[in-house]
């Protein structure tokens, strides 16, 4: 469990890394049949009411990191028999409400939701109820809670609702699939699909023959997750897998940084492109503000398109913390450019069903971007890029006002006030996860360490400036 933050990240990681056996093996039949019953081996249930719906759960799991329901265009889907233990909620008077005569939220309530019993104890028709709040916010004892499920709560865009069943339903012309459910679901009733097959076919394919190179491309995030071995480690774990090279999408973060810079320094405002949960967000929720988001795509097609344009043979792969890229991937503008997108999740089990032990392996160098490409990570780092672009291209006159959104939330509120002109910030630095891709949902830990890890990382770069990064690779980006 020290590779992971949850029992249910260890669960969800367990059948990827069974499937990716099987898929090694040549044996997708094994993964579908015996792995529910490997994975619950017990005479009796631990997670739940008896041990046939346990196995039946794993086997809807693995139709997951298998790819998922064709049908489904969204990369999250919610896994029905798992979605089962969560009372309905809402808004709900607790044992703390004393049958005070005051009514507050009787007088808060203006649908006449709110009644009393003979003990003068508030109760809430959920007929009535259309969960303003009101009467939460004005309740002196604060008895009045609202008991949302942690998948409503997690997703800021409310994509998540509930069927007749009370199972989640996922409004997929709201999700932005950035998989904030997915690492909150307590029950793991919300996955990310998989392409670890793809990757594994990848894999087999490029040991058989010399037609094509696999590149796996890492996001800068890679320096906060993995603690039990060292980065260079990783690197070296990847190319054990059959990767021919290792490349950081920070290098395509330097290269973005210098076309954002002038982009921004043209058109006097825009939004940032590298985060497509963020941009996703913007199409759906603040059309009339598409047209400033930046056209600049994300680090991570940048880098690829470069590795496309210096050798037709190369397969790239993305590694990182974000489930969103595994949208991003099918866009049009992408698609020729990146193969597949796995998460460090994947990756672990990717190294796990090959038994490559990390600890063991010598360290390689990773070093092609600069500092600030690095620090894309985290939340603040682009516009620190941006700013420090600027500079080395001379524009001192331009003043760089910048507002670092950490969340949708903080998004939103930008957002909204962008579109009402109300926004004296003259570039919006948006990141649809807690912290930036180190909060990603497809990290193997989270928290306040991977900030620092990030600049740690960012700082051990050879490259010094965006510029010096960048200029081997400038005859490439024309």
């Amino acid at each position: 469990m020290r590779k992971f933050d949850t029992k249910v990240q260890h669960l969800k990681y367990k059948v990827l890394r069974e499937v990716a056996r099987s898929a090694f093996n040549n044996d997708l039949h094994h993964a579908v049949y015996h792995i529910p019953q490997q994975i619950v081996a017990g005479p009796k249930a631990t997670m739940r009411c008896c041990i046939y719906k346990e196995r039946a759960i794993v086997g809807e799991r693995i139709n997951i990191a298998m790819g998922g329901k064709a049908e489904n265009p969204n990369v999250i889907e919610v896994l029905d028999i798992a979605c089962d233990e969560c009372p309905v909620g809402g808004y709900e008077v607790s044992d703390a409400c004393r049958g005070c005569i005051a009514h507050r939220c009787e007088d808060a309530c203006k649908l006449g939701a709110i009644s009393f019993d003979q003990n003068q104890k508030a109760h809430i028709d959920k007929d009535k109820c259309v969960e303003c709040g009101k009467c939460a916010s004005v309740c002196p004892f604060s008895a009045i809670a609202n008991n949302k499920r942690p998948c409503q709560n997690s997703c800021k865009v409310k994509a998540i609702n509930m069927d007749e069943e009370k199972k989640a339903i996922i409004d997929n012309n709201k999700c932005i699939s950035c998989g904030a459910c997915v690492y909150q679901c307590p029950f793991g009733a919300i996955m990310d699909k998989s392409f670890i097959v793809n990757v594994v076919d990848f894999i087999k394919e490029s040991e058989n023959n010399t037609k094509y190179k696999i590149y796996a491309v890492v996001a800068p995030s890679i320096a906060s997750q993995f603690r039990y071995a060292k980065l260079g480690q990783v690197v070296s774990a990847i190319k054990k897998l059959g990767f021919y090279t290792v490349v950081e999408a920070a290098l395509g973060a330097d290269m973005i940084a210098s076309e954002e810079a002038e982009e921004l320094m043209e058109k006097g405002f825009l939004t940032s492109s590298c985060c497509p949960a963020f941009v996703d967000y913007i199409k759906k929720q603040f059309p009339t503000l598409e047209q400033h988001i930046s056209h600049n795509p994300s680090p991570m097609t940048a880098i690829s398109k470069y590795i496309k344009k210096t050798d037709p043979t190369a397969k790239v792969v993305f590694i990182g913390p974000c489930t969103a890229k595994k949208m991003e991937i099918k866009r049009p503008e992408v698609a020729p450019y990146v193969d597949s997108a796995i998460t460090f999740e994947e990756l672990q089990a990717l190294l796990d069903s090959k038994e490559i032990d990390l600890e063991t392996l010598p360290e390689e160098t990773l070093d092609n971007a600069s500092y600030y490409g690095r620090i894309f990570a985290r939340s603040g780092g682009l516009s620190e890029a941006v700013s420090q672009a600027i500079k080395e291209k001379g524009r001192e006159d331009f003043a760089l006002n910048p507002i670092v959104c950490d969340g949708i939330e903080a998004c939103r509120t930008a957002l909204l006030r962008a579109s009402k002109n109300n926004l004296p910030n003259n570039f919006i630095e948006g990141m649809a996860c807690a912290g930036g891709c180190i909060g990603g949902a497809g990290c193997l830990t989270h928290g306040d360490r991977n900030k620092a890890e990030v600049d740690n990382y960012g700082k051990e770069a050879l490259e010094k400036s965006i510029l010096a990064a960048i200029e081997p690779y400038q005859l490439y980006l024309k």
